[in-house]
């Protein structure tokens, strides 16, 4: 699809491109979001680190 040179071609990329930055700030931020569940999954005791020799 080409893209017509005037006003309407003009609005009809900006809302192209306003959908496709809400997408991208949704996407970081569900990224975002599951760090702390992701946390929560990978407990790490860190007494046990410390008490391991290499």
């Amino acid at each position: 699809m080409t893209m017509p040179d005037s006003l309407y071609g003009a609005v009809m990329l900006s809302l192209i491109d306003f959908f496709a930055s809400l997408v991208m700030i949704t996407g970081i931020g569900v990224v975002l979001a599951l760090f702390p569940l992701l946390n929560r999954i990978g407990k790490v005791d860190e007494d046990a680190l410390r008490k391991s020799q290499h």
